[in-house]
């Protein structure tokens, strides 16, 4: 199963928190100043990650063991308290948000979330500027085409832990033709076969592209000229349902034929249906990442900065790598799995998905984050026609 496989949506609990938080409440800002803690990492060698399940390599004969974590305590001395508490970005913003609104600190030390929920942190003043200085692997080896997202320029606050494209699947064999372009989804002989994510932010570029809209630089107008094209496919009864993750369901069987999907989900539905196959559109689709950010107060801070570095070794990124199966943020891994010598992870290392090559990264664009002005308005209206 994969990671991305848990069903996402706004946590009933934490939504309110999350709009007036999201929208900029002028208390909730931390100036970076005041964002550092007392630094205990010199004494106290341990640091407190939490992440999402099933997103972090693993013994293959013990689950509880992580190879790449115990190699790290090996090398360094330094424990990590490792929890999979994170299955949702708002459910956990709305978890540790009233911590950071009230200046106190959360109990971790690092946390990966999604980078429109990184947006979000980083714009109230929650995450720490990390220390370059000590990072030479992320100042070597991070992917160029991840290193300046428009909320955090320079990736001062945050690093990528894997990313990810938003893409269609289709089941090749039941359609009967190639799937090529996101206009396609359209088509006659997929009413009633098609299915979106629900989720705002993990659907409207892809969307957008296929209009032909700029998503690095998209407006109001051709947000609200999308809903109402997806009102039209609504009202038509075109587009089966919208989903979290759970379109992996549909698609292994055959209720839906094409669906938006995660390149990562994809690679492990192959290994059981051959037929399934995921196409970066001619239109383009949307590169994601998740990313580290280190929580204001931190405690470990050093500690984590350390973690953060090692996990940008091609060495360990690739061991990443060849479990998560997403983009890899670290494109020299790839070397690594292709002198292993090893036929399943030489093939890891051929594949686009995981390592894009030069024509699919052509086609692959980071969209502009929605921001806090927007938030609140875009989200009701785009929530009222997916019905949550």
């Amino acid at each position: 199963m994969s990671r991305r496989s848990l069903l996402r949506g706004i946590g009933g609990a934490g939504a309110a928190s999350l709009l007036a938080a999201g929208c900029g409440v002028p208390a909730a800002y931390v100036d970076e100043s005041d964002r550092a803690g007392r630094d205990l990492s010199a004494r106290d060698r341990r640091l407190d990650f939490a992440n999402w399940p099933l997103y972090i390599d693993t013994d293959d004969e013990d689950a509880r063991k992580r190879p790449t974590l115990d190699a790290f305590r090996k090398r360094t001395g330094i424990s990590v308290r490792y929890t999979e508490e994170i299955n949702d970005n708002d459910e956990f913003f709305g978890k540790i948000s009233p911590s950071l609104m009230n200046h106190q600190e959360t109990g971790r030390d690092l946390i990966v979330v999604s980078d429109w929920m990184a947006a979000r942190f980083v714009r109230l003043g929650w995450a720490q500027e990390m220390n370059r200085a000590t990072q030479p692997n992320v100042a070597e080896h991070l992917d160029p085409q991840l290193r300046s997202p428009a909320f955090d320029p320079g990736r001062l606050h945050s690093v990528p832990w894997q990313s990810g494209i938003t893409g269609i699947a289709y089941n090749r064999k039941k359609l009967g033709r190639e799937l090529r372009s996101i206009k396609e989804l359209w088509a006659d002989d997929l009413r009633g076969k098609v299915t979106l994510l629900s989720g705002l932010d993990e659907s409207f570029a892809l969307l957008m592209l296929g209009n032909d809209v700029d998503v690095t630089r998209w407006t109001g107008d051709d947000f609200h000229a999308l809903c109402e094209q997806i009102e039209g496919l609504v009202k038509k009864r075109h587009i089966r349902r919208f989903t979290g993750n759970d379109y992996i369901k549909d698609l292994s069987t055959g209720d839906v034929l094409a669906c938006q999907a995660y390149s990562g989900d994809v690679i492990q539905l192959q290994a059981d249906n051959p037929d399934i196959e995921f196409v970066v559109p001619e239109e383009g689709a949307e590169l994601w990442a998740e990313s580290l950010l280190i929580p204001n107060l931190a405690q470990h801070k050093t500690n984590a900065e350390k973690l953060v570095d090692y996990y940008y070794e091609p060495e360990v990124a690739a061991e990443l790598a060849a479990w998560v199966n997403y983009v890899c943020p670290v494109p020299a891994a790839q070397k690594v799995l292709a002198d292993s010598g090893d036929e399943e992870l030489v093939a890891l290392a051929e594949d686009p998905l995981i390592f894009p090559d030069a024509d699919m990264r052509g086609r692959l664009a980071i969209a502009r984050d929605i921001t806090a002005q927007e938030r609140q308005e875009f989200t009701k209206r785009w929530n009222a026609i997916v019905g949550l």
